[in-house]
């Protein structure tokens, strides 16, 4: 009976809560409209100059968290944009991009320094690292009108005009914060928090960046972002299996199963085989990744060039081994064991750069570590077990001498 009657005082209670977080939810966006509302019809002019704060023929749209868009486009194709959002410290950012992706986007900075002053730039992202992202560059087509930054209150204005040599529809943004102010020598430290829109600035209207298709004008895309990531994926899978797990235990089978003879030479070759394949077909879908993405990343680019090169001197070792009773057998086994060593050395190096490069999540991280794991401890195990053996075969030879009575 008691606990009837707590049930029944906690549906009463539920009656009475569910109303009132429903009307706070309520009254939190209706704050945020009335903020946005605001914010589009605030008269700029107090203080921002010129052609910025004519606001007569803007359109005013709220993208994301706290980050709206003020625009125009004329006929002659010049866009003027005020972006406006919510600061403390740091920097805010727009970039417009080809396909939906940071690389080798063009982006529009702005921020407070610490001593008051405001300070805007157009920076060049040809990469993920701090000296990749470059200030003072960009393709971004800036008219003769200065950028400008002010803060009112506590909303920072990020304001700069482009001319394009078509009408702006469809197009990728991309935007973000940091909380780090710029260096002394305006590098950037890396974003709080970023996300991807596609704005159609014909319809003043905001998508998913999901729904990236073929935009129009100068942003033409060369394809979506869903598929530039699937093939990103497709690249670091094939890369991690083929050198993070057939090729080791490919030569795993070749040091440590010799006395099942001849079971280890086809399973070394019909391993590696499979290995070398699936890193090829890892290494044909990264060209066609860096030919998509335009992206410049030499060191991984040529870590892999050199791995399939040696994998691929490798087959044709194959073909070319000497017999086991010629001269130049030795040889051939040194130049086997030590090329086969290093591509997988190098073969295991390119994949961390490759999954610091892509920003990998803490799952890839993970699934690789595993692998890597796996590989270490199988190699310790039977370096072990095969030392015992070799130990146990001096002490017992097959053919013993015995001595003359």
């Amino acid at each position: 009976m008691e606990a009837s009657r707590i049930r029944v005082s906690e549906l009463g209670l539920a009656w009475i809560l569910v109303p009132i977080l429903i009307a706070m939810s309520g009254l939190a966006v209706s704050a945020a409209d009335d903020e946005t509302a605001a914010r589009c019809n605030l008269d700029l002019s107090t203080f921002i100059p010129l052609p910025y704060s004519d606001t007569s023929n803007m359109i005013c749209k709220p993208v994301w968290n706290t980050y709206v868009l003020q625009y125009s486009q004329t006929k002659d194709h010049v866009v003027t944009i005020v972006l406006s959002a919510v600061y403390t410290t740091g920097w805010v950012g727009m970039a417009f991009s080809k396909d939906g992706m940071m690389l080798n986007s063009s982006a529009m900075v702005g921020w407070i320094g610490k001593e008051g002053q405001a300070d805007a730039k157009q920076y060049y992202l040809k990469g993920f690292e701090q000296a990749d992202v470059v200030p003072g560059k960009g393709k971004l087509p800036l008219t003769s009108v200065p950028p400008f930054v002010a803060l009112r209150g506590s909303t920072i204005y990020l304001a700069f005009q482009l001319k394009f040599g078509a009408a702006l529809h469809r197009q990728p943004i991309l935007l973000a914060f940091g909380s780090r102010y710029p260096t002394k020598h305006h590098h950037l430290y890396a974003h709080d928090d970023k996300t991807t829109i596609i704005f159609d600035f014909s319809a003043g209207s905001v998508s998913a960046a999901s729904d990236v298709s073929d935009s129009g004008g100068s942003g033409s895309s060369s394809g979506s972002s869903k598929s530039i990531g699937h093939t990103k994926r497709t690249h670091g899978i094939l890369g991690i299996i083929g050198w993070s797990l057939f090729l080791p235990y490919g030569a795993i089978a070749a040091r440590y199963f010799k006395h099942h003879d001849p079971l280890w030479f086809y399973l070394h070759v019909g391993i590696q085989f499979v290995g070398f394949l699936l890193g090829l077909a890892g290494v044909l879908v990264g060209v066609s990744l860096y030919n998509t993405i335009h992206a410049h990343f030499p060191t991984h680019k040529g870590i892999g060039i050199f791995v399939l090169v040696l994998s691929i001197l490798q087959i044709m070792a194959f073909f070319a081994r000497p017999d086991k009773d010629s001269k130049i057998r030795k040889y051939w086994n040194w130049y086997h064991h030590w090329s086969g060593r290093i591509a997988l050395f190098f073969g295991n190096i390119n994949i961390v750069l490759g999954i610091q490069i892509g920003n990998a999540g803490n799952g890839w991280k993970a699934g690789y570590g595993f692998l890597l794991s796996t590989v270490l401890i199988a190699t310790i195990v039977l370096e072990v077990l095969s030392r015992k053996r070799s130990k146990n075969m001096d002490n017992h030879p097959a053919f013993p001498m015995h001595t003359l009575q």
